[in-house]
């Protein structure tokens, strides 16, 4: 997917998909946030967050004021429409770095075949991998063999319970040893999927 197309000639942008997704994510709950601390948040500097405001202002999808940016309706039905949710699933052992974050990926799953492609595309933007987690069969997995059910029954109920995965969902964990690139590997590879 993407959501920003890549001017040809000029400087390079400092900043990806991901982050703009992440910038409006961080909205989406209605509370105004100044420029600095939204870039800070999204991790990426003033500059690119200041491209990333204009151009979101551009579109209608926020609205920018003294007391800081907020998500508008646009912004808001933009966001809803993307198949993808932040979830919080924690795999303990399963994921390399000191900071993960969790998305669910609607239904995609057929586009899963062992889960490197999410790895290669965490590592890519510079995180220790992403993991992902599908149903098959009824039974909640880590492609291509790794049966959640029956080696943690717990951590598969919770899974469930936590995030509502179907049979035709992917939940993708971002991991990195800082928090903003977990965040982007984990989106990163979710839109390689939508």
């Amino acid at each position: 997917m993407k959501i920003m197309e890549v001017p040809q000639f000029g400087p390079m942008f400092r900043f990806n998909d991901a982050s703009i997704y992440w910038a409006l994510h961080l909205l989406s709950d209605g509370r105004r946030i100044g420029r600095k601390k939204l870039a800070e948040m999204v991790g990426i500097g003033e500059g690119s967050m200041r491209r990333i405001i204009d151009t979101l202002k551009e579109w209608n999808f926020i609205t920018v004021k003294q007391t800081g940016i907020i998500i508008t309706k646009a912004g808001q039905a933009f966001l809803e429409q993307i198949p993808l949710r932040v979830v919080n699933v924690d795999l303990g052992g399963s994921t390399v770095g000191e900071f993960t974050q969790s998305v669910l990926v609607l239904g995609v799953s057929d586009k899963i075949h062992n889960g490197m492609q999410q790895r290669d595309a965490g590592i890519k933007v510079g995180a220790t991998g992403c993991t992902t987690v599908v149903v098959r069969d009824g039974i909640l997995m880590i492609p291509p063999d790794w049966n959640i059910d029956e080696r943690s029954p717990e951590l598969a109920c919770l899974i469930r319970k936590e995030t509502g995965i179907t049979q035709n969902d992917v939940i993708i964990v971002g991991s990195a040893d800082v928090k903003t690139l977990a965040i982007e590997a984990a989106i990163n590879a979710a839109f390689e999927l939508i």
